[in-house]
C-alpha cells in the first residue's frame, strides 16, 4: 500500500469554478479575487482580507505594512516553518526567537514574558521596549500557531498592549482555529493565512492578510501590485512594490474551498481521532492533543517520540515507513539550526533546547481530508513494526496488532 503524505480535496465544484473563470475575460485582478477577499475576511471575522500568491508573501507585507523597520527585532518561534522568521530578514528586521512550550509546540507565553521583562526595558518617554542585549527596539510579537494548534492568545495580547508591541498572527496552518470563540488571526493587528495544497484549504498556492484597518490593507494591496494604488494612472507606482497577485482562477479555486470549508475541517478532525484512537497503544508515543475548548483546524497529523528515543531513531523510523508505503516526514527542523541562520547570528545546539528536543522527535504521519480508515491502519500497523524494531519490547503490542493479519514475509525485513 503506497499512501501518500497529504492530497488536495478536489470536488466537481472546484473544477467547474476554475472552469467557468478560463471562459471570462477576467483572469488576474478580476471579480474573483474582491469576491474571495469578502468572504474569507467575512469567515474569519475581520473587515478586510487581501489575497496574494503564497503565505510567505502574505507575511512580507503583513510586517511592511505594520512599519516594522531595519533594526527592529521581532519575537517568533524557532520551531515553525522557516517563512515565519525570514518575513523579518525580509525587512532587514531581526527574528528574536523564544523557545516553546512542551505541551502544544507553540511559543512559551512564560519564557516571552521572562524575555520581555528580565533582558529588555521600556523608555517610558519614547514608548519603546528595548532589548538590553543588543540595544535594539522590540516592536513586535509574531506567535505561530503550529500545526493548526491555537497559542495562548489571551496573554500574547496583553503583553503586545501593555509594551506597545504590533501584534501579528502567524496562522498560515490555522484557518478555522478557533481560541475563547474567536477564530484565530484576528486578535492583532495582522492576520496571515496560506493556501499550499496541503493546507486546510488550497487555491493551488496562495495567502491572505486579514486586518481591520482600512490603511493596512491599502498599503497590503498597494504591495502586492507592484506599488501602484487603486486610484493611480496606468503604470503609476507610489511605492516600493512587488508582484505578489492572486489570479481569478486560484481565487475561484478557494471561493469553493471556502464553501466547503465546514465539511472539510470536520474530515480532518474525524482522521485525527482515529490516529489518537489507532495509535493510544503505544505507550512511547505522544499523540497530538485535542483543544479543552474551542476549536483545532487539523493542519498536519504530528506524533512525538518518548524520550528514550534519539533523533537517530527517529530517522530509522522514518526509513522503516517510507520503505513500506508510509510517505513521513520530521518537522519542524529548528529555523535556528538553519545553515544560514548559524552562519548570520551565531545560534548552536542547545540555544533553545525544548525546541531541538521536540524536532529530534516529531514524526508527521500521512494526512489528508479523505484518508480512509483502512489507510490509517495500515499506518498504524507499520509504526507498531517501526517501533518493534526499535525497542524489541514492542514485540508484543505487534503481536496483537498484527493478530489476523498476513503481513507476509516483509514483516521481519531490518531496515
Amino acid at each position: 500500500m503506497e499512501i501518500p503524505l497529504s492530497r488536495p480535496d478536489i470536488t466537481e465544484l472546484e473544477i467547474q469554478a476554475v472552469t467557468d473563470v478560463l471562459k471570462t475575460p477576467h483572469l488576474s485582478l478580476g471579480p474573483k479575487l474582491r469576491e474571495f477577499e469578502e468572504k474569507l475576511a467575512h469567515y474569519v471575522g475581520t473587515k478586510y482580507a487581501v489575497a496574494v500568491n503564497s503565505g510567505t508573501s502574505a507575511l512580507h507585507l503583513a510586517l511592511l505594512s505594520c512599519n516594522i523597520a531595519p533594526e527592529d527585532e521581532v519575537i517568533t518561534t524557532p520551531f515553525s516553518f522557516v517563512a515565519s522568521a525570514n518575513c523579518a530578514l525580509f525587512v532587514n528586521a531581526t527574528p528574536r526567537f523564544v523557545d516553546i512550550a512542551l505541551d502544544d509546540f507553540n511559543i512559551d507565553v512564560d519564557k516571552m514574558t521572562d524575555f520581555i521583562e528580565n533582558q529588555c526595558y521600556f523608555d517610558q518617554q519614547t514608548g519603546r521596549l528595548i532589548n538590553k542585549n543588543t540595544n535594539k527596539r522590540v516592536r513586535a510579537i509574531l506567535p505561530v500557531h503550529v500545526f493548526g494548534h491555537a497559542c495562548k492568545m489571551e496573554p500574547i495580547k496583553k503583553l503586545a498592549d501593555y509594551y506597545q508591541l504590533t501584534l501579528i498572527e502567524d496562522a498560515c496552518e490555522a484557518l478555522g482555529t478557533e481560541y475563547q470563540n474567536q477564530k484565530v488571526g484576528t486578535s492583532g493587528e495582522v492576520g496571515v493565512f496560506a493556501f499550499y495544497p496541503n493546507k486546510q484549504i488550497t487555491t493551488g498556492e496562495g495567502g491572505a492578510v486579514v486586518a481591520n484597518s482600512a490603511e493596512i490593507t491599502r498599503l497590503c494591496r498597494s504591495y502586492r501590485n507592484q506599488g501602484r494604488s487603486d486610484q493611480a494612472q496606468w503604470l503609476e507606482h507610489d511605492r516600493l512594490g512587488y508582484n505578489y497577485r492572486l489570479s481569478d482562477i486560484n481565487c475561484a479555486l478557494g471561493i469553493a474551498q471556502l464553501q466547503r470549508l465546514d465539511e472539510i475541517l470536520n474530515k480532518r478532525e474525524t482522521v485525527a481521532r482515529l490516529y489518537n484512537e489507532k495509535l493510544a497503544r503505544f505507550d512511547e508515543i505522544y499523540t497530538p492533543i485535542f483543544p479543552t475548548e474551542g476549536r483545532k483546524s487539523w493542519f498536519v497529523y504530528v506524533i512525538r517520540l518518548s524520550e528514550k528515543f534519539s533523533r537517530n531513531d527517529r530517522d530509522e523510523i522514518l526509513k522503516g515507513l517510507r520503505k513500506r508505503g508510509v510517505a513521513c516526514r520530521n518537522y519542524f527542523s529548528p529555523i535556528h539550526l538553519q545553515p544560514f541562520y548559524q552562519k548570520m547570528f551565531g545560534y548552536k545546539k542547545n540555544d533553545f533546547p525544548i525546541t531541538e528536543h521536540i524536532s529530534d522527535r516529531t514524526i508527521a504521519l500521512p494526512f489528508f481530508n479523505n484518508l480512509s480508515e483502512v489507510q490509517v491502519d495500515y499506518v498504524a500497523q507499520q509504526m507498531g513494526e517501526a517501533l518493534a524494531r526499535a525497542n524489541h519490547k514492542y514485540q508484543i503490542v505487534l503481536k496483537e496488532l498484527t493478530s489476523g493479519c498476513d503481513l507476509g514475509d516483509e514483516s521481519n525485513e531490518l531496515f
